[in-house]
């Protein structure tokens, strides 16, 4: 019961518009005084928590993101895309997923992903006659890969708060996130071989492939060199990280030359300010889950569900059916902080792989991305082309059923995700 009534106090917390570092950090300081009658043990644990080295890995990933956002690298990679897939049925379809995975891989934000696409992609596909519904649904949903597909910030986020290892929940996103990539890929080429009005775009010559991919050929190098030398062991995360950063920025200003002083002043301070407001959060984590251990609640969850004999698939089903709500009205780094000290100790009980679950925690974010009311990628949708909530939310429900089908994938067969890091040798 307190468990649900702390829970439920956090919730109106945050559904009043309080920042969410602001609900954690004052949540866990009213129970503190409630019951110690001090704050003193708040400053070390806010320390412990900020003084790991994986944090650095954040604010790099960050400035590669702004960078190549700034640079305006996605034109030339989407015409390269667009020119090899655009004569098949749904090509621009396809060509817009495609996009949302490379530079999900670059910019590892799904909110991002939608708005640079989205923007180039759905003049195109609205040109030769794709539905305007069709149009914002494949975009908003590509956008999403973001976050399954590394380097991902949520990931980075979800590592730090449970201790699982980056690398390895970056490798055990891939898999997972080519196929629901792929599943969109498909719905886009059977959607569009069913409507006989839609046109499609004359084939590109290989002359036309040639010169849009020479343009693409560093963006496109970028996260096989950074995914690659994590894979193969050259580098860490956060080392990864740095080289993801420092080739940005060398590809933005030595090859496309369209990147000065200013324009990375401009990318460091947008960095400093997602940087700061993550660690804001990560502050307000801590104290609460300070606060959730102080109060036992971990540990009488666990006792709750061992009495109760639930196994780890009927534990698993529970928790994702939580998050699918919860994701109707919290954006995805509430979900991340709130649930993640209260499930944790129970995975831990079952012996569910952490990585397992932290990526089946991504692709249930992906799904609060664009699902109503809150759904972020949805608002973006909207802004970027001035259409109608309605009309934006028409589109993307097929695409809510297929992450749902990649989802009941991930939990019943396992390996999908844990054979990449376990050839890795993460010892999972």
């Amino acid at each position: 019961m307190t468990l649900f009534l702390l829970l439920g106090g956090m919730l109106v917390l945050l559904l009043t518009g309080l920042p969410i570092f602001a609900g954690l950090g004052l949540a866990a300081i009213v129970i503190l005084v409630a019951t110690e009658g001090q704050i003193g043990s708040l400053a070390e644990i806010v320390f412990g928590k900020l003084n790991i080295y994986l944090l650095v890995a954040i604010p790099l990933f960050a400035l590669m993101a702004h960078v190549i956002i700034r640079s305006r690298v996605v034109d030339d990679l989407y015409s390269a895309i667009h020119g090899m897939v655009r004569h098949w049925p749904g090509g621009l379809g396809v060509a817009t997923v495609l996009s949302c995975t490379i530079f999900a891989a670059i910019s590892g934000s799904s909110v991002a992903t939608a708005l640079t696409i989205g923007t180039s992609a759905i003049p195109q596909m609205k040109r030769y006659g794709y539905p305007s519904h069709a149009a914002y649904g494949v975009v908003a949903a590509g956008g999403t890969l973001g976050i399954l597909i590394p380097p991902s910030g949520p990931m980075v986020l979800y590592g730090v708060v449970s201790d699982t290892s980056i690398g390895a929940l970056f490798i055990g996103g891939m898999l997972p996130g080519l196929a629901v990539a792929a599943l969109f890929c498909v719905y886009c080429v059977i959607r569009a071989a069913r409507d006989p009005e839609q046109t499609r775009p004359t084939r590109a010559s290989a002359a036309e492939i040639l010169v849009a991919l020479r343009r693409a050929f560093w963006p496109l190098l970028l996260p096989p060199v950074i995914l690659g030398g994590m894979y193969f062991g050259i580098f860490t995360a956060t080392e990864a990280a740095a080289v993801g950063a420092i080739g940005a920025i060398a590809i933005a200003a030595g090859v496309y030359r369209n990147f000065g002083i200013s324009d990375l002043f401009e990318a460091a301070r947008e960095t400093v300010r997602t940087t700061a407001m993550l660690f804001m959060i990560l502050v307000g984590a801590a104290m609460f889950g300070h606060v959730l251990t102080l109060l036992r609640l971990p540990a009488q969850l666990v006792e709750t569900v061992t009495a109760m004999g639930i196994g780890p698939i009927g534990f698993i089903l529970a928790v994702m059916a939580v998050i699918i709500v919860l994701g109707m009205f919290l954006e995805t780094i509430s979900i991340i902080l709130i649930t993640t000290p209260i499930v944790l100790p129970v995975i831990d009980a079952l012996g569910i792989d952490p990585v397992w679950y932290g990526v089946m925690l991504m692709i249930n974010l992906e799904l609060a991305l664009i699902t109503p009311p809150v759904g972020m990628n949805l608002f973006v949708i909207k802004g970027i082309s001035g259409a109608s909530m309605r009309e934006v939310i028409a589109g993307t429900w097929p695409y809510v059923l297929l992450m749902l089908m990649g989802l009941a994938v991930v939990v019943m067969w396992p390996p999908l995700v844990l054979w990449l890091p376990q050839t890795m040798g993460y010892g999972m």
